[in-house]
């Protein structure tokens, strides 16, 4: 998926451009499982982070989630290329606990 694309991915408003007016290159962040909603969690964190994210269900996995409603394979998440340091640094930091 990285760079090259079956078709036109459905990029959102948020997704930066190069100074040629192309949609920035997506660059793999990771593969989430499903199971426990863990993909949803971080792609909603990234984006409430504004880091416009891509999915793909790698394999068979767009079957999965149409019949079973999940992935088997977790779904591979996708960033622009100039926000993956900000997403890795994201996805590392621990939590803070409130008081």
């Amino acid at each position: 998926m990285e760079g090259s694309w079956g078709k036109t991915p459905p990029m959102n408003q948020n997704w930066p451009k190069s100074p040629s007016g192309e949609p920035e290159k997506a660059v793999f962040l990771c593969n989430s499982r499903a199971l426990d909603f863990g993909d949803e969690l971080k792609i909603s964190m990234l984006e409430s982070y504004g880091i416009p994210c891509l999915r793909d269900y790698p394999g068979n996995g767009s079957f999965g989630k149409v019949v079973l409603g999940m992935s088997g394979q977790g779904t591979d998440i996708y960033v622009p290329e100039s926000m993956l340091e900000e997403a890795r640094n994201l996805l590392a930091a621990e939590p803070e606990e409130q008081e």
